[in-house]
């Protein structure tokens, strides 16, 4: 924001117009305003987004260890073609405060570049599915989330700082709002081994999730996601043709056999569309 520049005159005051002292508070008001407008931190976004506006997200936590810029310009150009609005959230963004609001943000179309994995230690049963942050752990942040199994200690591997993860019920509890039919895509591992997060993301608004159903390469995931958001967005196509061809052309993950798959059932014969207008 620009501060306009204050005219000044020459010559002799008018004779008739506010007294001095008058002008002076006036003067003041004006440089508190400016103040408070220069110093208020700006979020991105804070309000939901305009009738017939459409608005995608790219979370990208796997930025700071393992960036691909040619993967964001190619996917953001797609989606920009298809008139999404894009927004990029990367590295230290992605925090447990950026998901708690990310179904207020009025999204569409979300994508999640992000780690993400089965909650559990060696020897115990798998039981929750644990989508990472960028933001390290702390036993004294977000209590009450701990407290309440909303959130995981969660870490790539041995040599890895510890990160939050989330799970489903901190989608349930503590996401705020709702999701209003945003279609949901997890670049992650084995975010759909088990139906649990993509139960809580439906039950919270979205309309579709899809995700690979165990651990996956990222060299792979990033070449498979780009083809199936081409397919949704350019191609037009039914969730389940997308899918299928996405599969049929790239492939499961070559490595550890991974295969990519939506849920709910029903999402399989509406395009994008359909499904972010709600036609269910």
């Amino acid at each position: 924001m620009t501060k306009p520049k204050a005219k000044k005159t020459k010559g002799k005051p008018r004779k008739r117009g506010f007294p001095w002292f008058v002008w002076l508070a006036i003067t003041l008001g004006i440089v508190a305003i400016v103040a408070f407008v220069r110093t208020c931190p700006v979020s991105k976004p804070a309000s939901l987004s305009q009738p017939g506006e459409l608005k995608a997200a790219i979370v990208d936590q796997l930025y700071s260890l393992q960036p691909n810029e040619d993967f964001i310009i190619q996917v953001t150009q797609e989606l920009e073609d298809y008139g999404f609005e894009v927004d990029t959230y990367q590295g230290d963004e992605v925090t447990v405060d950026l998901y708690r609001r990310l179904p207020g943000y009025g999204y569409e179309l979300i994508i999640f570049r992000a780690h993400s994995g089965l909650l559990g230690s060696k020897g115990e049963a798998i039981e929750r599915t644990c989508l990472f942050t960028n933001e390290p752990y702390s036993e004294t942040r977000h209590i009450s989330e701990q407290l309440s199994d909303q959130l995981a200690k969660a870490r790539i591997a041995e040599n890895y700082p510890w990160v939050f993860g989330i799970g489903d019920e901190f989608v349930i509890q503590s996401m705020e709002g709702e999701f209003d039919h945003a279609v949901i895509i997890m670049m992650g591992c084995s975010c759909l081994y088990l139906e649990d997060l993509a139960q809580a993301f439906i039950a919270k608004g979205a309309s579709a999730y899809l995700a690979w159903d165990g651990t996956v390469d990222l060299d792979y995931v990033d070449k498979a996601t780009p083809y199936l958001i081409k397919q949704l967005c350019v191609d037009k196509v039914t969730v389940g043709k997308a899918v299928t061809s996405t599969m049929n052309v790239v492939g499961p993950d070559p490595k550890y056999h991974a295969i990519l798959k939506y849920y709910p059932p029903q999402s399989a014969n509406k395009n994008l569309e359909q499904l972010i207008s709600g036609f269910i």
